[in-house]
């Protein structure tokens, strides 16, 4: 499953150039130029890290970052600037970012930076989600195991399962899940998506999984 990352950066050939070489790694990028459109996309699509540049137009990446948090997002951030005194990375590391990378930087350089944050944010997650007394989901594995045996289930009922673990009593809409589950170069499907949620509660029980009729699903942790 790619790791997807929100990159905000306003110089259009630096963001050309990190998309460019990020999606070669196997990453999934989404590049935005401005904070107001950052701030939109980081409540409509869940993201494993930020790269935000500071000085962009409307919200600065700063302040951007600083009410992520406050509403109590805790993706992991690293900011990408030119701003380099003392007071800017001090600022940075308030507004609530994990790393701070000076312009001009090389590439393999950033790659690495948040190839250790990801690593240590799975590190860091616990092996097992227990969903009910006798489901749990591995993370490790990506295994779902109910009464200590392996279910299968198709990659995107894999990835809509993440990410109601990821997001469990919350109401996601339709275009959130689609965002997620299907790729960008993919059209969404309805009809799948009730398929693969059929699927699941046929695994996890009916009742984990709520169809709030026009709005979206929200998946139970009780």
């Amino acid at each position: 499953m790619k790791t997807k990352l929100l990159l905000l950066e306003d110089d259009l050939t630096l963001s050309e150039t990190i998309v460019d070489y990020f999606e070669e790694q196997g990453f999934d990028v989404v590049a935005v130029y401005d904070g107001d459109e950052a701030n939109e996309i980081i409540y409509e699509q869940s993201f494993d890290l930020f790269l935000f540049d500071v000085n962009v137009p409307s919200i600065n990446g700063f302040e951007l970052l600083k009410e992520a948090r406050k509403e109590g997002n805790k993706t992991p951030a690293i900011f990408i600037t030119s701003l380099n005194s003392m007071d800017s990375l001090e600022q940075g590391f308030e507004s609530g970012c994990d790393d701070y990378i000076r312009k001009p930087f090389e590439l393999k350089e950033l790659l690495l930076r948040v190839q250790t944050i990801i690593k240590r944010e799975y590190s860091n997650k616990e092996e097992f989600v227990q969903i009910s007394q006798n489901i749990k989901f591995n993370t490790k594995t990506n295994e779902l195991i109910k009464d200590n045996e392996v279910l299968l289930l198709n990659f995107k009922e894999l990835k809509l399962l993440k990410f109601f673990l990821q997001n469990s009593d919350e109401l996601l809409s339709h275009e959130r899940i689609y965002d997620y589950v299907w790729d960008y170069d993919e059209e969404p499907s309805d009809n799948s998506l009730r398929t693969y949620i059929k699927n699941l509660r046929k695994a996890l029980g009916k009742d984990k999984i709520v169809s709030l009729k026009k709005l979206g699903y929200r998946f139970n942790s009780k």
